[in-house]
């Protein structure tokens, strides 16, 4: 398949940073018809996810899975379309289907913010009752992004929990 030409590929990322602001905004009809165009223009791994993203927002969560599966098949190796496929089952209360998925956003060579897995791992371990398993994922959250204050209160929290 050849490459797109530079200019499509850079008005199309234009449209999903643009469509991100509209989302961010509420206006997730703007946001949404943004990254249809976006990826009309040019197919990318980014616009697919965050289209599904969006319609997650609005309580859409099949074709928002769909979407993550036209972004993996794009990039395999960008890893936010792996986590958000957790997160939907996740909201589904499909925990144990959503462990793979979340495993494999881990591995992904390509994932900003990294923690995101582990964080949402560790979430679905401790509804689980499994504590360590738990412990494991939200450490490695917190060496992730030593940053981030939502995983060190998790990490924190759960320490305190089990002494």
């Amino acid at each position: 398949m050849a490459s797109p030409p530079p200019e499509n590929l850079s008005r199309a990322i234009d449209l999903w940073r643009e469509a991100y602001r509209h989302q961010m905004a509420g206006e997730l009809d703007r946001a949404v018809a943004l990254y249809q165009e976006s990826i009309r223009i040019c197919p990318t791994a980014e616009a697919h996810t965050f289209l599904g993203w969006t319609y997650s927002f609005q309580g859409r969560l099949d074709e928002a899975t769909r979407e993550c599966h036209l972004a993996i098949e794009l990039d395999p190796d960008f890893g936010n379309p792996y986590n958000d496929i957790g997160v939907y089952l996740m909201q589904q209360d499909r925990l144990d289907e959503a462990v793979p998925w979340l495993e494999k956003a881990k591995r992904a060579k390509r994932y900003e913010p990294r923690q995101f897995p582990y964080m949402n791992l560790g979430r679905i371990y401790l509804k689980q009752g499994k504590w360590w398993q738990a412990l494991r994922e939200f450490e490695a959250a917190v060496r992730a992004a030593p940053k981030d204050e939502g995983a060190a209160k998790a990490l924190h929290s759960l320490r305190g929990r089990l002494n």
